[in-house]
């Protein structure tokens, strides 16, 4: 079983690089966010949007949980709303 467990250990340590680099992007935007909804304009909008299809992406990729994404989206849109003066 040596070979294998050799293997599984490396499988493991490629997912684990790929879903580092995916939750430090997300990370990364999800701050820029947070910074420019202060500013609104469509740039903003559009890194919103952007943010909110990466969390999206990241759930398929089973690197987040479903519901985990869907308390930073909720989050996101609710400062948005609130820095909108919605």
């Amino acid at each position: 079983n040596k070979p294998a467990s050799w293997k599984s250990l490396r499988q493991t340590k490629k997912r684990t690089a790929v879903n580092v680099k995916i939750k430090q992007n997300l990370k990364k935007t999800i701050k820029k966010v947070r910074r420019i909804t202060e500013t609104k304009n469509a740039e903003a909008q559009e890194l919103l949007r952007q943010t909110v299809k990466l969390i999206d992406k990241a759930v398929r990729q089973r690197v987040l949980k479903k519901n985990a994404a869907a308390r930073t989206k909720s989050r996101l849109m609710k400062l948005w709303n609130k820095r909108s003066g919605k």
